[in-house]
């Protein structure tokens, strides 16, 4: 038979008793909408829209559209951008950020599960004044390989401040860290740079091992990240977990990730791939790639 999407009162039933029987304190998983749109059956991406309150942006994976959509924070479409003279070969992160007074979505086209692709994309759009169904051509866009063979990744986060684009390994254990310049000069292909690796990322116990060996393995594998607005921390979402590492003083990413993080774990949520600071920097959105998808809104304590 052929798959059929689950009905939506389905999906919130389950996660509505996902979250009840959550170990986490109650505030910090909350519901906060259900995507059901036709246009975003699998959801990739997701960013908090820095120019448009109570509004994120998501794509889909690879294979999909070229779109960009704007959804409201309870799930519903607003409008849709496509981007002109782009690909969607495997669109697998999205992160919103501001640079020289104006807003910008970085689309991340680096999914690789076969490990084939000699280059990949980030492309770069600036943030529409209106919400309205249109076409755009990206600001500019970042070619790219990887210093040492092909490997996926699905998690890419922005710093600005810095100038620097953080890309995050999937399936290696551990995660591994590269950077890229976010305003390159020239049009040749960059290398990433290797910073480090990625501490405290969970792993299946045995009892995990023993039950469910293949969702063992998957558990600890990296979908998505993302650096908090004022940079005070970096999430970054597992199959099982959302990881946050903050930042001390000054300190560079690298050294910030290779400390423990604080470790949530995720209720029930199907295909968990995409995550993204809301835009004042207090909470977390995270969805998955099943549709109908559900929005969660995530309250990680901060010290």
């Amino acid at each position: 038979m052929a798959w059929r999407p689950a009905p939506a009162i389905v999906v919130v039933a389950l996660l509505l008793g996902a979250l009840a029987a959550c170990d986490t304190p109650p505030p910090f998983v909350q519901l906060s909408g259900l995507v059901l749109d036709a246009r975003l059956q699998e959801i990739s991406g997701i960013a908090a829209s820095r120019r448009h309150p109570d509004t994120v942006w998501m794509v889909n994976d690879g294979g999909s559209a070229p779109e960009l959509h704007a959804v409201s924070r309870r799930g519903s479409r607003i409008a849709s951008l496509r981007l002109e003279g782009v690909d969607n070969t495997d669109w697998e992160d999205l992160a919103a950020f501001e640079l020289d007074g104006r807003s910008y979505l970085l689309v991340a086209d680096t999914g690789d599960n076969g490990g084939l692709r000699k280059t990949l994309q980030l492309h770069v759009v600036a943030e529409p004044m209106q919400l309205a169904d249109a076409t755009i051509a990206p600001a500019w866009s970042i070619v790219f390989r990887w210093p040492d063979g092909p490997r996926d990744c699905e998690a890419v986060a922005v710093d600005a401040i810095h100038g620097e684009v953080l890309l995050v390994s999937k399936k290696r254990q551990p995660p591994e860290l590269f950077s890229l310049p976010l305003r390159p000069q020239g049009h040749e292909p960059l290398v990433a740079k290797p910073l480090g690796t990625l501490h405290g990322v969970p792993q299946g116990d045995a009892d995990e091992v023993r039950a469910n060996p293949e969702l063992a393995r998957i558990r600890s594998q990296v979908t998505a990240a993302d650096i908090a607005p004022d940079r005070h921390a970096m999430a970054v979402l597992t199959y099982r977990d959302v990881l946050v590492y903050p930042r001390r003083g000054r300190e560079n990413w690298a050294k910030a990730l290779a400390r423990k993080p604080e470790v949530h774990p995720l209720p029930w949520l199907p295909q968990a791939e995409a995550l993204a600071w809301s835009a004042d920097g207090q909470a977390l959105y995270a969805t998955g790639e099943i549709s109908p998808s559900p929005l969660l809104y995530l309250n990680p304590r901060r010290d």
